[in-house]
């Protein structure tokens, strides 16, 4: 899913929603009614990282379609701090959960931005410039601080590629 879809757009699109994620076609994102509020995720993905610990047992899933009905309010409650993540999907089964941005910046253990700060939780960038004294990777040392059962193996593999070319 490319942009930020409304709250109202997400309701119109829960069955959409579930078929995306049966099918692998998507990951965890957010919407919101012009910033990020909220984040829909696999049930899978909460349990990964231990939804239930955090956040306790929240009860049944409900259907799509009393989703749908409540999720205004849902989301209405999250932007000032009150409610609980919702399971939801078909027949009972737990097959998606919907939370606040904080809530899901809670469960992946991130930091909070700071206020007035609009972040999406479900897109990260990191710094990737070398920190102040790093230098490249020199097999061979790390080899020999590992022992010599590492420098055997290594030796084994480099005989191997030689063999092979």
């Amino acid at each position: 899913m490319s942009g930020l879809l409304g709250v109202d757009e997400l309701r119109a699109d829960l069955a959409g929603v579930l078929a995306r994620f049966r099918g692998g076609r998507t990951r965890a994102f957010s919407f919101g009614d012009g910033e990020p509020e909220a984040v829909m995720l696999t049930y899978d993905e909460f349990e990964d990282l231990g939804g239930e610990a955090k956040f306790g047992a929240l009860g049944g899933a409900v259907e799509p379609g009393e989703l749908a009905t409540r999720l205004r309010g849902v989301v209405e409650a999250w932007r000032v701090g009150r409610g609980a993540p919702v399971v939801w999907g078909y027949d009972g089964k737990p097959e998606a959960v919907v939370m606040s941005t904080a809530q899901y910046r809670d469960l992946r253990g991130d930091d909070q931005p700071p206020a007035g700060v609009v972040d999406d939780p479900t897109v990260r960038a990191y710094a990737s410039e070398p920190l102040p004294g790093s230098r490249p990777l020199d097999l061979d040392e790390w080899a020999a601080s590992m022992g010599p059962e590492t420098q055997e193996i290594l030796e084994e593999l480099r005989r191997e590629d030689r063999e092979g070319s």
